[in-house]
Order: structure tokens, then sequence, then C-alpha cells
């Protein structure tokens, strides 16, 4: 089993930055793939950026070139760093792990990120 709790939503203006953090604990060892998703009212959940062991990370098309997701130098911690948000932003975002060989998903509590112009 893996828990996640994610930190670092909050309010910021167009244009501005946020950085999420997600901390993992438990079965850390077997989590092969880390990222984010977000949901927006009355939307589905979308990923956001993701990340493989050893890998690149991929993001949708919509935040490439403002968002960046990056590894802690614990291996149990993952961020995405925000910048020039925009109100289509807005979403409550969530962190994701994918186990190895399971192929089980776990999901953090979710946290808001409310972005205005």
């Amino acid at each position: 089993q893996v828990q996640l709790v994610e930190s670092g939503g909050g309010s910021a203006q167009a244009g501005g930055s946020l950085r999420l953090s997600c901390a993992a604990s438990g079965s850390i060892s077997s989590i092969y793939a880390m990222g984010w998703y977000r949901q927006a009212p009355g939307k589905q959940r979308e990923l956001v950026a993701v990340i493989s062991s050893g890998g690149n990370a991929n993001y949708v098309d919509s935040v490439k070139g403002r968002f960046t997701l990056a590894r802690g130098d614990a291996k149990n911690t993952w961020y995405l760093q925000m910048n020039s948000l925009k109100p289509e932003d807005t979403a409550v975002y969530y962190c994701n792990a994918v186990a190895r060989f399971s192929g089980n998903d776990y999901w953090g509590q979710g946290t808001q990120v409310t972005v205005s112009s």
C-alpha cells in the first residue's frame, strides 16, 4: 500500500506561480510512475503530467512549457511547479502513483488550485 499526501495548493493571479508537493509513504519501492491529475468543475479528471522511473516527464499539451514535474531528492516526494498560471488551470489537483507489478493506482486527497484573472 502507498499513501499520498499533497500540499501547496491555493490561489494565484493569472501569470503567477504555485508549487504542489506530494509525499508518499508505505511501499515506496513499489512505485513505478508518479504524476498529477486535475479535475475542474463539471469536467472529467485529466492527466497533467507523469514521470516513470528513470524516464522523462510527459505533459498534457495545455501545460507544456508552463508546468514542470520533478522528483525530490528524497525518493518519496515529487513536485509540480506551475508557472504562468491561467484561469483555466483552476481545478482540484490529485497526486497519483502507480505500482510496478500490480498496476494499482494510488491517489492523494486532492488540493484546490484557483487562478483568478
